[in-house]
């Protein structure tokens, strides 16, 4: 009985986490399009799946942003949980700042695999670690103890800066010693490199992100809920997570009104008792009150009560209206598209959400069709499996 009860929580964390992908795919064709009644002339009931194209935003207010995606493709808020969700698969479900945060800069870096959009608190944070990795060469090199020319200075950052960007700790001596060596021969010099690396490694700041309160802090939450449910040190975990891109206390509070969230869903509450442990923690119960007060689903309205842009005090509230009336993954998948805005966004707690209560198939699950629908799905299910294994 316990093995069948574990199966089934395995299932609702897989279901949930294909939620968040699902979900986004579905929403990028009309992602950042404002004027709902305009989503309604182009999509009509059926918003989902589209192909991003720039005249759906002629005459209205919007930010076309996907140009080249097809059908089926996912959008930069994707991007960054499939990193996060690397760096956990990489770590056996553990969250490593430092590899996480290598792993950001390496993905929508320059030469990385990213190609799209970069939102705000992405870019700020690329320029954050770098000021960060400049601020801590500058405290190695104030600290070497052996008389080097300029020249040596700046070999030996370039010696070992390829190594902190990929290594830490223990790890780092022996590749420095031997990359240094390839140069310079003398041992003092040699030790001033590792000094060099080891000191650049101690002084790299967890606090990467910028300080910015929109959606990119939460939407990443739904693997690191997964690896961490219903433990103690969640919360904490996800301030720490959410620090490495939005470093600012308001974004934390509303990650951690979120996770809260994301936790109960996934054990297995009811939408009604997740929200009640979830509101005490965010920055704004009032308008949480309100968005879960009405009697009916309306997904263009609730954007404007509570408005439709990126930043979290508009979408969470939109988040729980929808969640709250909703009946099926299809229905607030469809009603998030038709609030217009920033619906990419908001599929990363919408989905997950209502995929861990409505399941896979079935009248109210994620449709199987819609799973085929996403572009290299089979990649992503796959890495979502081997996730939750790590529990």
């Amino acid at each position: 009985m316990a093995q069948e009860a574990a199966s089934r929580h395995n299932d609702r964390l897989i279901n949930a986490l294909a939620g968040g992908w699902v979900a986004d795919a579905a929403s990028l064709g009309l992602h950042w399009l404002y004027d709902s009644p305009r989503i309604a002339e182009v999509a009509g009931n059926q918003p989902e799946f589209l192909e991003p194209r720039g005249d759906y935003f002629d005459g209205v207010f919007g930010y076309f942003a996907h140009g080249g995606k097809k059908a089926g493709d996912t959008s930069h808020y994707a991007a960054a949980t499939r990193v996060l969700t690397d760096s956990l698969l990489a770590n056996q479900g553990a969250l490593s700042i430092r590899d996480y945060q290598r792993r950001f800069r390496t993905y929508f870096g320059p030469g990385g695999g990213w190609q799209g959009f970069l939102d705000n608190p992405t870019r700020i944070t690329l320029e954050n670690l770098t000021s960060l990795e400049h601020r801590a060469i500058d405290k190695a090199l104030a600290t070497v103890n052996v008389d080097l020319s300029d020249k040596q200075r700046r070999v030996l950052v370039q010696k070992v800066l390829p190594y902190t960007r990929h290594l830490s700790g223990a790890d780092l001596a022996g590749p420095v010693r031997e990359a240094v060596n390839l140069t310079y021969k003398e041992p003092e010099i040699q030790q001033a490199g590792v000094h060099l690396a080891e000191t650049i490694d101690r002084n790299l700041a967890p606090e990467s992100g910028a300080d910015d309160t929109q959606l990119p802090a939460v939407s990443k939450l739904a693997p690191l809920v997964a690896c961490y449910l219903g433990q103690d040190d969640l919360l904490q975990v996800a301030e720490a997570a959410v620090r490495v891109t939005n470093h600012s206390d308001e974004a934390v509070a509303w990650a951690r009104c979120a996770a809260t969230l994301l936790n109960q869903l996934f054990l297995g509450e009811s939408v009604s008792s997740a929200m009640d442990a979830a509101m005490p923690l965010a920055p704004d119960v009032t308008r949480l009150e309100q968005a879960r007060s009405g009697a009916s689903l309306n997904g263009p309205e609730a954007g404007d009560t509570f408005g439709r842009t990126c930043y979290l005090y508009e979408a969470m509230p939109v988040i729980f209206h929808i969640l709250s009336q909703a009946n099926s993954f299809v229905e607030a998948a469809r009603s998030n598209i038709q609030c217009g805005g920033d619906s990419c966004g908001r599929s990363w707690i919408i989905g997950p959400a209502m995929a861990a209560i409505h399941g896979v198939g079935g009248e109210t699950g994620i449709p199987l069709s819609w799973l085929t629908r996403v572009t290299d799905s089979t990649s992503i299910l796959r890495d979502i499996e081997s996730l939750v294994r790590y529990r």
